[in-house]
């Protein structure tokens, strides 16, 4: 039996990776943390986790094999560096272990790095591409929720070289992507009956998607990356457009026929990516760890068009990070993950 400790169980994240551990059958969950509810039981502030009797501690403790933060930037990579140095594998949900340019990290999120020093040393978190690399890691950087959608959508098409590489990415959030936190722009007079751009000067999700988008082309990507909130709880559903190559043009009769093909041929052994013969809906991966990928062609504008779709607490976040154990720790990758979406 794995034993996990979750750091901020309070957040919407740490709460969903407690959800989905205490029915996960390799793992027990021992110490958990939670900045604003230090010495309450978990099954008293969050009653739908009511089989989880656990103290929130000030601190993780005991004998650790794994490690869980879901902390927010800068403050996760703190509180993760003395269990990066005893040797314990742990995933890092927020930002801190994504980018590797240093530089980069500093930029967009305007802060020194807290251990810059373990950088070079972690995986970025997509099992889809990097599950070798997984398997060796002991500290692994969660992909974010948009990069999830956005990179699935594309891998494929630029490993395959159908596309440029100029690249529109359209994509819509539910508010719990902004996290728990009180904020004027997530109240619920705000997002109510309404859909509103943001991060038009630039998303700190966007230089993630660069990054990861020109390692798979071997070309430096042009990204234009427009997120959006919309009034509901969870789900990332994002819109894809990028110009076909003139020899994908030139060499296929049927493009839909040859892009579906391309795409069911890539994820045909991935677990939970599964190429749709029609458009998704957030309600289709709603609770579950799937992503659920609609490759077409515009034949008007001569572009391909990927509708991408997960549920941002899951495989935008939680889920994923539990695929990700189950690979560190050589156990099956998709246990206590299989869970249908809930619908509708």
């Amino acid at each position: 039996m794995l034993k996990v400790g979750i750091i901020n169980v309070t957040g919407y994240s740490g709460m969903e990776l407690a959800r989905i551990l205490s029915r996960h059958p390799e793992v027990e969950i021992v110490s958990v943390t939670g900045r604003s509810a230090v010495g309450k039981k978990v099954n008293e502030i969050l009653p739908h986790l009511h089989d989880i009797d656990l103290t929130i501690e000030p601190e993780i403790s005991g004998s650790l094999d794994f490690v869980f933060s879901a902390l927010p930037n800068v403050f996760s990579a703190e509180a993760l560096k003395s269990v990066i140095s005893s040797g314990i594998k742990c995933i890092d949900i927020a930002a801190d272990f994504r980018l590797k340019d240093l530089k980069v990290y500093e930029k967009w999120y305007s802060s020194k790095h807290p251990c810059p020093e373990f950088l070079q040393d972690s995986v970025y978190g997509l099992p889809e591409l990097y599950r070798s690399d997984i398997s060796k890691s002991n500290v692994v950087g969660n992909p974010g929720c948009y990069p999830t959608a956005s990179i699935l959508g594309l891998a494929p098409a630029l490993e395959s070289k159908i596309i440029s590489t100029d690249i529109l990415i359209d994509a819509k959030s539910g508010v719990s992507g902004a996290g728990r936190g009180l904020s004027l722009k997530t109240h619920f007079d705000e997002v109510d009956e309404s859909v509103s751009a943001y991060g038009l000067d630039g998303h700190r999700h966007m230089p993630e998607i660069k990054q990861e988008l020109s390692l798979i082309s071997n070309e430096n990507i042009s990204v234009t990356f427009v997120p959006h909130l919309i009034p509901m709880n969870r789900g990332i559903l994002a819109t894809i457009y990028a110009p076909l190559s003139e020899s994908f043009k030139k060499n296929n009769t049927n493009l839909s026929s040859s892009v579906q093909t391309i795409y069911k041929n890539y994820y045909q052994k991935e677990p939970f990516v599964n190429v749709q013969d029609s458009p998704p809906a957030t309600k289709h991966t709603l609770g579950s760890n799937y992503c659920h990928i609609y490759p077409t062609i515009d034949y008007n504008e001569n572009k391909l068009l990927v509708i991408s779709c997960i549920d941002n607490l899951v495989k935008g976040a939680a889920g994923q990070a539990i695929q990700n154990m189950n690979i560190m720790c050589d156990i099956p990758e998709h246990l206590g993950l299989m869970n249908m979406a809930i619908y509708p």
